[in-house]
């Protein structure tokens, strides 16, 4: 049994993919997502989060990708598929 708390957890993973390029109907193709930092909550039970990001992709300021925010209800398996 774990004695771990849960705000030891975010509440997110915050993953990165960038677009590629495009399909036959114009829809944007995107690469494989890495994962990028992650948001906390806030402490003393206050609303909000706190996003943290370890890196931050250039094709981000460019607008060349897209974020994805995928709930952290289970420890990482460490790139496992």
């Amino acid at each position: 049994m774990s004695n771990q708390n849960k705000h030891d957890r975010p509440l997110y993973r915050v993953s990165f993919a960038r677009i590629t390029g495009k399909d036959e109907n114009g829809q944007d193709i995107l690469g494989r997502p890495k994962e990028i930092g992650a948001v906390w909550p806030r402490k003393a039970g206050k609303s909000g989060a706190i996003l943290s990001l370890d890196i931050i992709p250039i094709e981000l300021t460019q607008r060349q990708g897209v974020i994805f925010l995928v709930p952290a209800t289970a420890p990482s398996k460490g790139g496992a598929r």
